[in-house]
């Protein structure tokens, strides 16, 4: 599911040349171990590097036959997805820049865990790359609500999904894992 903001021919020609590939989802400022442990991969298997980032507040209003997706804001401050796409191509080029790791990255629209998984999909990726949750009583109702993504890819879709802590380790004696 990309953005409307990049024609359906280029997409398609960009996903020929992605086959394979690694797919990380990010969110601006999430801990750079994530894209790290996806590019180590990637540089592994020898693939592309796909930096995803899910517009959450954007829905998709329908799909062409070609596999284009058109969108709509939910919100009317559509532009704060935007800013967060920009955020995390500005983030993932700091890391990636240099390395010799071909990758790009990609603006979804929607559910995170259906728009990665449609993603991996296109490009038949050999991997999904995603972060652990921050701790926090309002990152536990979001999850209550909406569940975990990572688990969602891991239910929902054939490929092997990889989980990278975000945090230190919680103590094994600590009853509480989320604690304000």
């Amino acid at each position: 599911m990309t953005d409307s903001t990049s024609a359906p021919r280029d997409e398609a020609a960009q996903n020929a040349t992605l086959q394979k590939a690694v797919i990380v989802g990010l969110q601006p400022g999430q801990a750079r171990r994530v894209l790290d442990e996806a590019a180590r991969f990637a540089v592994l298997l020898r693939v592309p590097l796909v930096v995803a980032h899910v517009d959450v507040t954007r829905f998709v209003t329908y799909e062409d036959p070609d596999g284009y997706v058109h969108s709509a804001p939910i919100d009317i401050n559509f532009q704060a997805g935007a800013a967060e796409f920009e955020a995390v191509q500005r983030e993932a080029a700091a890391a990636l820049d240099g390395t010799g790791i071909t990758w790009t990255a990609r603006q979804l629209v929607g559910d995170p865990a259906l728009a990665i998984k449609q993603l991996a999909n296109k490009l038949d990726a050999q991997l999904i790359v995603v972060g652990t949750r921050k701790r926090g009583i309002g990152e536990s109702i979001r999850e209550f609500f909406t569940g975990s993504v990572a688990a969602r890819l891991a239910h929902r879709q054939h490929r092997s999904v990889l989980v990278v802590p975000l945090e230190e380790p919680v103590p094994d004696d600590q009853k509480e894992i989320w604690v304000e």
